[in-house]
């Protein structure tokens, strides 16, 4: 069974939606094997609430410095990572986060693709220390692509 149907059969109708973002659900583009998911809900709840709803399906909850979402992250029972479920509250801009547009934009611009795919293989040569650097070195070309999906979209920078 999918995520997606496990999550639905957890929280119901307090889904909002439900949508696969992050590189994983860019065709073609490279990316870890961990699936980024955005759980819209209708309310946020405290963290513990999340705790107990998920608790037997090996989510654990991560500190972030994200406000109005929870982070889990999913790991089978050898320890391997492979999810994070992003819960965050829905709102009529929920379609106009930065993630679904930049997500959107690259599904319909398969040139962009191919370009983010070289910059993020170039990158991960260069050995940084931490995530961080490394998600740092790609904002530039983020930006630009957030710029040319906003844009398209008629959205105000």
């Amino acid at each position: 069974m999918g995520q997606s149907k496990v999550l639905e059969d957890i929280f119901g109708k307090e889904i909002k939606a439900i949508e696969h973002i992050g590189s994983t659900s860019v065709p073609k583009l490279s990316a870890k094997p961990i699936i980024d998911i955005f759980l819209a809900v209708s309310s946020l709840h405290n963290v513990s609430y999340y705790n107990d709803k998920l608790q037997g399906l090996n989510y654990r909850y991560s500190i972030t410095d994200m406000s109005n979402r929870h982070l889990f992250s999913k790991y089978t029972a050898a320890e391997v990572w492979t999810h994070n479920l992003h819960i965050l509250p829905y709102d009529k801009n929920f379609y106009l986060r930065n993630e679904l547009l930049f997500r959107d934009y690259l599904r319909k611009n398969p040139e962009f693709v191919s370009k983010y795919t070289s910059l993020k293989e170039q990158l991960v040569l260069k050995n940084y220390n931490t995530i961080e650097e490394y998600t740092k070195s790609k904002s530039e070309f983020i930006r630009f692509v957030m710029e040319l999906a906003r844009t398209g979209k008629g959205l105000v920078k």
